[in-house]
């Protein structure tokens, strides 16, 4: 692959999760609900202090977004954007199955490993970091991101993650939460 291709790929990238993110993170903290329904839900997740993950989440989202968009520090963004779907889902995704319709763990796993593949690429020459002359990229940048990422989220769901288990179905007496 020539040189002009990686970096058109890496633009394509680039503009495709960089925003995405962005709109994610103004969602949790602009959107319908707001820091108040984001903490809600956060809460409802199990993750504690729910007010803090909520802040943080849309701090990350924006900041990570804004990153990956202008091609900008990389491979740190991407092991954001990882960081970020694999909390989602360990947490939201969870025991729902693949399919995102069915609120399964398809798009989390799809942005991760296409901000993996971003930070295998690097930034291209259509980016901040190249204009600073910054060249990070190639199979270690993209084992960073991957590695940063996942061991990010593991970290922050063993210090914070305390989900409480669904009361038993009244109908069957089974435990819900035994199928995840």
């Amino acid at each position: 692959m020539a040189s002009g291709d990686v970096d058109i790929a890496s633009l394509a990238l680039r503009l495709g999760i960089g925003p995405m993110l962005v709109a994610h993170g103004a969602n949790k903290a602009f959107g319908p609900g707001g820091f108040d329904g984001t903490t809600g839900w956060f809460d409802a997740l199990g993750l504690q202090p729910a007010w803090l993950h909520a802040r943080l989440a849309a701090a990350t989202e924006l900041g990570a977004g804004t990153a990956i968009t202008l091609g900008l520090a990389s491979p740190l963004p991407c092991a954001a954007a990882v960081g970020l779907m694999a909390t989602a889902a360990a947490t939201d995704h969870r025991g729902k199955g693949f399919f995102v319709f069915k609120g399964g763990w398809e798009y989390t796993a799809l942005v991760g490993v296409a901000s993996v593949a971003l930070a295998t690429l690097g930034s291209g020459r259509y980016s901040l970091d190249h204009a600073l002359g910054r060249h990070r990229r190639g199979l270690r940048a993209g084992l960073f991101a991957a590695g940063l990422g996942v061991v990010s989220a593991a970290g922050l769901l063993a210090a914070t993650y305390r989900p409480v288990a669904p009361p038993p179905d009244p109908a069957t007496g089974s435990d819900p939460a035994a199928n995840d």
